[in-house]
């Protein structure tokens, strides 16, 4: 059970606890431990539109806050100082470890130099249509062995996101996503109805027809879907906009994913910018960016913030994961960002270092020295 070291969490905290205008996440702290009977709940815009006088006197007149431009990332050169210089690696997985079901190579033999040096792994992903139990078992399919505990997806999150607020038992979760997000409901103890099933279902629109939704339902959840559709969009948008305290939660709002290694294809964030569309309102993220994985993992771990990397191919999911929550990051070039894109004057987002993919870590004298040793 996660467990929230103070009360005083903020929803600052678990959305990012940054302003940028790229990701639309200028919040405002509100106690997380909230109940859905709270203002904040019932229109997530109170959460962070009205910015507090602190967070304000760092906005600009168009309301985004300023910063302090980070120094251009720099190549990594001495792998072995930034390993010896943390304890726990945290792995991305899509476009990191794998591109959709192939594995990126010298993945195993890096990950094993790890473990051999002492560093604790922890893989986490965005992608929520597997629950951790299914991860566990895609890891293995690959020839990794990572056990359920070191993984960390954004289907978890969303339940036990819900747990840390207290979410209420008797209320009702609508699922818009696949399997992971309803399985880890029904581990933490929740109710929840949509998911793949509502997949097929489809609205014949006809004079005077008034779609019927469940009011019990509390939160709405939405992830990546490949059975999303009209019917979804509309008993979604009826629970968030007409439910009193109904709570709408994104798993993530990635653009793209990895569902091939051929190309890139349309992200969860598409989901869930329907629903931004159709209610007005803007979603509690709980993955990627977000802090909330991150202090899960550092209460549930006992990490201190400066003994952990962050590593990931995506600048405005994995590096800003890492950099909100105060960690060192390594961006790697196996997925999604190219070089030119980091090195864009438009991109604002700088990883402390860069690298083709982790397998660079071999180059490693201690690394070379390592694999030596266990060919004898």
């Amino acid at each position: 059970m996660f467990s929230l070291r103070s009360s005083t969490t903020t929803i600052a905290q678990v959305t990012g606890g940054v302003c940028h205008s790229r990701h639309r996440s200028c919040f405002h702290s509100v106690p997380i431990n909230y109940r859905l009977s709270h203002p904040a709940t019932r229109n997530p815009l109170l959460a962070f539109v009205k910015c507090s006088r602190k967070l304000r006197s760092n906005c600009n007149r168009f309301g985004m806050a300023t910063f302090t431009t980070r120094a251009s990332a720099q190549p990594l050169q001495n792998a072995d100082e930034l390993i010896d210089s943390v304890e726990t690696f945290i792995f991305d997985c899509d476009g990191v470890i794998w591109k959709g079901d192939s594995l990126i190579e010298g993945v195993p033999d890096t990950l094993d130099m790890l473990r051999s040096k002492g560093k604790r792994l922890v893989f986490v992903t965005n992608n929520s249509t597997k629950s951790r139990k299914q991860y566990g078992k895609k890891f293995e399919t690959l020839g990794l062995n990572v056990s359920e505990e070191e993984i960390f997806a954004s289907s978890f999150a969303a339940a036990a996101y819900l747990k840390s607020i207290n979410f209420p038992k008797e209320k009702k979760v609508y699922v818009v996503g696949e399997e992971g997000i309803q399985k880890e409901l029904e581990l933490a103890g929740y109710q929840y109805l949509g998911g793949p099933e509502d997949g097929g279902k489809k609205i014949e629109l006809k004079p005077g027809f008034l779609m019927e939704h469940d009011e019990d339902v509390g939160a709405v959840v939405v992830g990546f879907d490949r059975y999303f559709n009209y019917y979804k969009v509309q008993y979604g948008t009826l629970c968030i906009r007409e439910n009193p305290g109904c709570l709408f939660i994104a798993t993530n709002r990635d653009a793209v994913t990895h569902l091939t290694d051929a190309q890139e294809w349309a992200g969860g964030g598409s989901m869930v910018g329907a629903f931004v569309g159709s209610t007005q309102r803007e979603p509690l993220v709980v993955g990627k960016p977000s802090t909330f994985m991150m202090d899960y993992l550092a209460n549930e771990f006992g990490i201190s913030k400066s003994q952990i990397c962050m590593v990931g191919d995506r600048l405005d999911t994995d590096i800003l994961f890492g950099q909100n929550g105060g960690r060192k990051t390594l961006l790697v070039l196996s997925g999604v960002t190219s070089l030119s894109m980091l090195q864009s004057p438009n991109n604002s987002i700088q990883p402390d270092f860069y690298t083709s993919k982790i397998s660079d870590f071999l180059s490693l004298k201690a690394a070379a020295v390592w694999l030596h040793s266990n060919e004898i």
